[in-house]
């Protein structure tokens, strides 16, 4: 007959307490193989790997209802790894982005301090506050805009969170996504005394991306042939001639919401820098351009 151990031999064997082998036993997961003449629970010394392959489950933080499904053959341990991995990436980015939060709030003279704090608390979990930014811009670009165009807008509009944040990548993100918040961004992309929103924001696209190559050249707002498709553009959306008196008319509304949407794709570049100018960045620096020149 095959030798066995008694519950506390196998407990001293495993490096655990009598009390955590007889619950392990009482839920199923370490069967005994019989008793002996006094009633006292005997282990075959299979029992042993067992209860050493339990404690590396454990050691995975992984919950005793998922090591039972383990241990009966309902949950494979390939995804047991794969979901624990991918909860420990999420983890460490949750941590990083902590760390990084921190540091820009230590970092900072006590006058600003409180309104970063404020800033960064509206961020209260990053991949929510993506899903902010993203479903912000799915409302703000106009539902007749073709999906090619809506998609290249918002390929640029929205920034993936930082991999790796920084003080200064955390306080870009978080501006961005209290900016989404504000009214006057939303409505300045709404344009609703625009009928033909779809070739509106077509010949916009066009102006920004002829604007690219002398926004990219460092060269101040001034006036140039992207402009003039800029203009003709906004002045075709009203319905109207593009004149000296309607660019002024236009010039006048863009004052008030043109360094709010240059802040949007400075903090922008921060947090997804790139070499070539984005869409918005071309494109406040049209509306720049057209405000210089009503002066």
């Amino acid at each position: 007959m095959q030798d066995t151990w008694s519950i506390g031999e196998l407990a001293a064997r495993a490096g655990l307490s009598v009390k955590a082998v007889r619950y392990y036993s009482d839920i199923g997961l370490l069967p005994i193989s019989g008793r002996s003449q006094g009633g006292h629970r005997r282990y075959l010394p299979e029992a042993l790997e067992q209860l050493r392959f339990i404690r590396h489950l454990r050691g995975l933080d992984l919950s005793i209802e998922s090591i039972i499904k383990v241990a009966d053959g309902e949950l494979p341990l390939d995804d047991v790894v794969a979901e624990q991995l991918s909860d420990t990436r999420r983890r460490i980015e949750e941590l990083r982005w902590r760390e990084a939060v921190l540091r820009a709030l230590d970092d900072c003279p006590g006058a600003k301090r409180l309104r970063r704090l404020r800033l960064l608390a509206r961020v209260h979990s990053l991949p929510q506050a993506a899903a902010d930014i993203s479903r912000a811009w799915r409302r703000i670009v106009p539902a007749s805009v073709p999906r090619r165009l809506t998609d290249l807008i918002t390929a640029q509009g929205i920034p993936e969170p930082p991999a790796d944040p920084t003080p200064e990548t955390v306080l870009a993100y978080a501006e961005l996504h209290a900016l989404v918040t504000e009214p006057q961004f939303l409505l300045y992309w709404a344009a609703p005394y625009v009928d033909d929103k779809a070739s509106l924001y077509a010949e916009l696209l066009d102006a920004s991306e002829q604007a690219g190559p002398i926004v990219a050249a460092g060269l101040p707002p001034q006036h140039c042939s992207a402009l003039g498709t800029f203009a003709s553009a906004c002045a075709r959306g009203r319905g109207t001639e593009d004149t000296p008196a309607h660019r002024a008319f236009i010039a006048a509304e863009f004052c008030t919401t043109v360094p709010m949407f240059r802040k949007y794709w400075e903090h922008l570049s921060v947090v997804t820098p790139s070499s070539e100018p984005n869409v918005g960045t071309s494109h406040s620096w049209l509306v720049e351009a057209l405000i210089a020149e009503s002066l």
